[in-house]
């Protein structure tokens, strides 16, 4: 079966939009709170034990495959929120966005979520 001529180009943008999306709802979501609880609260012992970010307890939360997995997504989500957010800001300060400028965005968020994957799952 053919397509007809006229028929409309199928687009790449949903991904991509699905990914900035996700990556800015978990970065308003979770970044604050991940930043008030370990840049302010454990270590200031409000509300936690002193021993909360201890490395004992680090490697606890690091043997846990569900732990991992949720610290992999908040890495990646971040990476391609932010990488996205980039690729328009070059375009609205009046660079010509080219498709290699397209890829090289994407494709750092995809590298740096891949090296996150393996650093995470290697880590005991």
């Amino acid at each position: 079966m053919s397509t007809p001529m006229n028929a409309p180009k199928r687009a790449n943008k949903p991904p991509f939009w699905a990914l900035f999306g996700a990556g800015g709802m978990v970065s308003a979501l979770i970044g604050p709170a991940l930043v008030l609880i370990t840049g302010f609260l454990v270590p200031l012992g409000l509300g936690f034990s002193p021993q909360a970010m201890d490395y004992a307890q680090v490697q606890v939360l690091m043997g846990s495959v569900l732990f991992k997995l949720a610290l992999v997504a908040v890495i990646g989500l971040f990476l391609f929120h932010g990488m996205h957010r980039l690729y328009h800001t070059l375009h609205d300060f009046g660079l010509h966005i080219t498709p290699a400028i397209k890829a090289l965005c994407h494709g750092l968020a995809a590298l740096g979520t891949l090296v996150a994957i393996v650093l995470v799952f290697s880590a005991r």
